[in-house]
C-alpha cells in the first residue's frame, strides 16, 4: 500500500499513526521534531519532508501491510513513480485546510491511470479553515465523482473534532453504486437488498469508487475507521508462493559499507537465498545472478530470511548489477513511464572532480532519471531547485564531497526535420575500420524505432548488437549536442571482413555515417514547456499576470472569484524558476503555483548548443582526434 500527497498534507504523520495502531512504535513521531519512523534522511528530518520512499511492514489485525511513504514535493516525482508501480492500493491524503492542490490532482490521475484501488482520508479537520461540504465538492470536480464520505465531521475546525462513521448501508453510496454497475442497479431499485460492503468492495477494487475518511493524523481521530476502510475495501494481494518468481526492483540504495541493496516486490512464486535466479533489466537484455543476503521488512524493521515468498517486499543483497525497473525471474510488462523526465540541468563543481563524478554515477543508480554527463564540465539533470540542496546534501555526508552549482538550464532536445539517409562502404577511401554500414533516419511521432532492412543472418548477431547499442547511444547527442528522442532508424546496408572484423569496428563507424544521416535530415531544437496551475489573491492578478507574459507564459484559462483568482496555462522551463522566485512578492505571499512538463516546442532564437562528450562524429577530423587520444 502507498501513501500519496501533495506536500505537507500529513502523509509522513499518518504513517506514524498507523505504526502506533499497529504496536509497532510507543509513541508517534512528529515531522517538526524530526523523529519519524520512515523519514531517516538528516535532510529529510531538517526540511521536515520525505525526500526517498521508505518502506515499511505491519499488521492490521491478520491483515499483513508493506506500507510505502512517498515524497509529495514535485521535485521527487521519480520516487512516486517507482513506488506506484507496486502497489496493490493506495491512500491519497488531502489537507482539510489546504484542500486539493494541483499536485493532488496529477496523483489521482496517475492513480486512476494505472487502475489503483485509493482511499482518500481528508487530514486536519481539527485545524482552523478546515473545510467538508465544500472540499468534498472539490474532491467530486477536481478528483473523481465517484468519491464517497463514509461518514461526518462535528465540532470541525476545533481541537474537539470527531468523525462520525456513516452506516455502509446508506442512500448516498446506493446512488454511487448504482451508477456504476448495471445488476446492482436493478437490485437497488427494487430494493431486493442488495448487499452494500460486497459490491464497494468489488468497485473499490475496479478504482472506479473511492471512500473518503476524514480524521487527523495528529490526534489519530478518524484512524481507526480508515484502518477499518483499508481492511474491509483495499484488495489483498491474491499470488501464490507456486507461482513462477516475479519480482519488481523499485528502490536502490547504498549500506554503511557502500555495497548495494535493492527493494523489490514480490509479485509471484518465491526467492532464495543464495540461489541462481534471472534478471531482466529495462533495456530488454538478460543476466543470471544470486543474492548473498536476503532481508524481509517485518513490524517496522527488517530481518534476514533465507526465503521470501509473494506479496512480501524484500531487501536484497549481492546484485552488483542490479538498477531500479529490473525484473527478477520471470519477465513481465514493463510499467510505462508515468512522469516526464527531468527538463533541467546543471552544471557541479567540486575540488576533487574523480571522486564528483563516482559519487553523482552511484547517486544516478539510486535514481535513474538522475542524469549524469561528464564533457568539459560535469552536469547533473534536475526537476527543480530543491534537488540541488538534496544532492549537494547527499554528497556531503555519504561521499564526503563538498559541492557548489551552477544556474539552472533547461535541457533542450532535436527534432527531425525530414528523411536522410548515409553510407559507408567497407571499400570506401579513408575508412579507417573492417567494417561498412548504412542507415536511412526519419522522424517519428515518439520514441526511438530501430529497424533491418538487411538480412538478420548476413551478420554475426554480436556485430547486429554493437550497432544497435551504438546507434541508440549515439542518438543522446544529435547536431547541437541535445538528445534525438523521436526517430527512426533503418540500417540498410552492412559489410564486415571474416575473421577480420571486430565488433569495435562497428561501434567506431557507426556513430559517423549515423550523424551523416541526421545531417542529411536536419533537426531543429526544441525546448521543454511547463504547463502551470497557478492560485492568486483576485487583487493580484493584474500584477501576476504580466510577469507570466514578462516569462514567456502563456494562460490558456481563467476562474476569477471575489477573493481568489485560478490561472492555468504554458511556461518555459527556462523561464519557470524566476517566475517561481518572484511568485512570493507578487501575490503577497499567498500565491501557490504547481508546474509539469508540457511539451517540447522550438526554441526561438539561434540553436542553442550542449557541450560534447562523444569526440563530435558530425565532424569527422574531430572525431578520429578523439578516438585517437581515446586509445592512449
Amino acid at each position: 500500500m502507498g501513501i500519496v500527497a501533495h506536500v505537507d498534507a500529513g502523509k509522513t504523520s499518518l504513517t506514524e499513526r498507523l505504526l502506533h495502531a499497529a504496536g509497532v512504535i510507543d509513541r508517534v513521531g512528529r515531522v517538526d521534531d524530526g523523529n519519524t519512523q520512515t523519514d531517516s534522511m538528516e535532510l529529510e528530518r531538517q526540511r521536515g519532508i520525505t525526500i526517498r520512499s521508505a518502506v515499511v511492514a505491519f499488521a492490521l489485525g491478520d491483515l499483513p501491510v508493506n506500507l510505502i511513504d512517498t515524497p509529495g514535493h514535485s521535485d521527487f516525482i521519480a520516487e512516486v513513480e517507482r513506488a506506484l508501480s507496486v502497489l496493490d492500493g493506495a491512500v491519497l491524503v488531502i489537507s482539510a485546510v489546504e484542500g486539493v492542490q494541483p499536485q493532488t490532482r496529477l496523483l489521482m490521475r496517475t492513480l486512476h491511470r494505472l487502475h489503483i484501488p485509493t482511499l482518500l482520508f481528508v487530514n486536519k479537520i481539527d485545524r482552523v479553515g478546515a473545510r467538508y461540504d465544500e472540499l468534498l465538492a472539490d474532491i467530486r470536480r477536481l478528483l473523481t465523482p465517484a468519491a464517497v464520505p463514509m461518514g461526518t465531521v462535528t465540532e470541525l475546525g476545533m481541537r474537539s473534532a470527531r468523525f462520525e462513521p456513516s452506516p455502509v448501508r446508506n442512500p448516498v453510496l446506493g446512488e454511487v453504486l448504482a451508477e456504476r454497475d448495471d445488476g446492482f442497479l436493478e437490485q437497488y431499485l427494487e430494493d431486493n437488498h442488495p448487499d452494500y460492503a460486497t459490491e464497494l468492495r468489488r468497485q473499490v477494487a475496479r478504482g472506479v469508487v473511492h471512500p473518503v475518511y476524514f480524521g487527523s493524523a495528529m490526534t489519530g481521530v478518524g484512524v481507526p475507521e480508515l484502518i477499518d476502510g483499508i481492511r474491509a475495501w483495499l484488495p489483498r494481494a491474491t499470488t501464490s508462493s507456486e507461482d513462477p518468481l516475479q519480482a519488481r526492483v523499485f528502490k536502490v540504495e547504498r549500506g554503511a559499507a557502500g555495497q548495494k541493496i535493492a527493494a523489490a516486490r514480490i509479485i509471484g512464486g518465491a526467492l532464495t537465498a543464495r540461489t541462481p535466479v534471472d534478471v531482466h533489466p529495462v533495456d530488454g537484455s538478460a543476466y543470471q545472478t544470486r543474492p548473498s543476503g536476503i532481508e524481509v521488512f517485518e513490524q517496522g524493521g527488517r530481518h534476514s530470511v533465507d526465503r521470501a515468498e509473494a506479496g512480501q517486499i524484500v531487501a536484497l543483497r549481492g546484485l552488483k548489477s542490479i538498477r531500479i525497473g529490473d525484473q527478477l525471474g520471470v519477465r513481465g510488462g514493463q510499467v510505462a513511464r508515468l512522469f516526464a523526465p527531468p527538463t533541467l540541468e546543471t552544471v557541479v563543481t567540486a575540488r576533487d572532480r574523480v571522486k564528483l563524478f563516482q559519487a553523482l554515477t552511484q547517486l544516478a543508480e539510486q535514481d535513474p532519471l538522475i542524469r549524469v554527463r561528464k564533457a568539459d564540465e560535469i552536469t547533473v539533470s534536475l526537476y527543480g531547485e530543491v534537488q540541488k540542496e538534496v544532492i549537494a546534501s547527499l554528497l556531503a555526508t555519504e561521499y564526503g564531497v563538498e559541492v557548489t552549482f551552477s544556474e539552472t538550464t533547461p535541457i533542450h532536445v532535436e527534432q527531425l526535420i525530414g528523411t536522410g539517409s548515409a553510407l559507408r562502404e567497407i571499400t570506401a577511401p579513408g575508412n579507417l575500420w573492417a567494417a561498412g554500414v548504412g542507415f536511412r533516419v526519419s522522424p517519428v511521432a515518439e520514441g526511438i524505432e530501430y529497424e533491418l532492412e538487411v538480412e538478420l543472418g548476413g551478420l554475426p548477431r554480436a556485430f547486429h548488437n554493437a550497432i544497435e547499442e551504438t546507434v541508440r547511444q549515439s542518438l543522446h547527442q544529435g547536431l547541437f549536442g541535445w538528445e534525438v528522442p523521436d526517430i527512426h532508424v533503418a540500417l540498410t546496408h552492412t559489410a564486415y571482413y571474416s575473421p577480420v572484423t571486430v565488433a569495435a569496428d562497428f561501434r567506431r563507424l557507426v556513430p559517423l555515417v549515423l550523424m551523416q544521416a541526421i545531417a542529411a535530415a536536419g533537426t531543429r531544437v526544441m525546448e521543454p514547456v511547463n504547463q502551470f496551475e497557478l492560485d492568486v489573491p483576485a487583487e493580484t492578478i493584474s500584477r501576476v499576470l504580466a510577469h507570466v507574459a514578462e516569462h514567456r507564459g502563456v494562460v490558456t484559462h481563467t476562474n476569477l472569484t471575489e477573493t481568489q483568482a485560478h490561472l492555468e496555462g504554458t511556461i518555459p522551463a527556462a523561464t519557470t524558476h524566476g517566475f517561481e522566485s518572484a511568485l512570493p512578492t507578487l501575490s503577497h505571499g499567498e500565491g501557490m503555483l504547481a508546474t509539469a512538463f508540457h511539451a517540447y516546442v522550438p526554441a526561438g532564437g539561434p540553436p542553442a548548443t550542449r557541450t560534447r562528450t562523444d569526440g563530435n562524429p558530425s565532424n569527422e577530423k574531430e572525431y578520429l582526434i578523439y578516438l585517437g587520444q581515446s586509445n592512449r
